[in-house]
């Protein structure tokens, strides 16, 4: 009885130091590697108490990683680190499926010619099923040719309310049936913050990796 006793002591030890050496805390915080251009990149050594919990809540989400608006967002750690927490809601936890809301997030993308946020989601959208014809009239501006009912639904109020700050009646209807009105308040969060993103990113300037070129081109209003 004591030597099972002392083996299962010895097992739940063994997974809780593996749990604790997965587990990105301080130490796997003080190796990321922010990048900016009008906001300076911070280190580690320089971060507030604030700024540290919210790199490490970063690391510690599904996201798993600090890329794209967080170098900026670090300078109100508080509001950035709600920021983050909403988008991995809107984002990993959605009533949209992966298609449609990788396909709003591009939406959003192009309204603000955002070129990070593009150049993230296009991929993650082609992975979703997204077909490269559709992603190209919307890097062009145009409404896409044969879209399936859901993304008719979602293209036309996403456009219409970034557009012109408003849906009509048939416009919302259409969402709810497509959507259901949860799928509409998710897809309104979605660009909501995405919005927000493709704020920050443009203010700052971010750069694209190394090689990659801008896709989007300016579009006359």
């Amino acid at each position: 009885m004591i030597r099972h006793a002392v083996v299962a002591a010895i097992v739940l030890a063994a997974v809780f130091t593996s749990a604790a050496a997965q587990a990105p805390g301080p130490s796997s915080a003080k190796d990321v590697k922010l990048v900016g251009d009008r906001f300076r990149p911070l280190t580690y050594a320089e971060m507030s108490p604030q700024q540290r919990t919210m790199v490490e809540h970063l690391l510690a989400g599904e996201r798993a990683g600090t890329g794209g608006p967080f170098n900026v967002l670090l300078r109100s750690p508080e509001m950035g680190d709600a920021a983050q927490q909403l988008g991995a809601q809107v984002r990993f936890h959605s009533s949209l499926s992966p298609r449609v809301k990788e396909m709003a997030i591009l939406i959003v993308a192009r309204q603000w010619t955002a070129q990070y946020e593009w150049y993230a989601h296009k991929r993650l959208a082609l992975q979703a099923g997204l077909k490269p014809e559709l992603i190209a009239s919307l890097a062009a501006g145009r409404r896409p040719d044969g879209m399936q009912p859901d993304e008719q639904a979602v293209h036309t109020f996403a456009t219409e309310l970034m557009e012109t700050r408003q849906v009509s009646d048939t416009t919302f209807q259409s969402a709810v049936s497509a959507l259901g009105e949860r799928g509409v308040v998710d897809l309104i969060g979605l660009m909501g913050y995405y919005s927000l993103v493709s704020m920050a990113l443009n203010v700052d300037r971010y750069p694209l990796p190394d090689g990659a070129q801008p896709e989007l081109k300016p579009i006359a209003r």
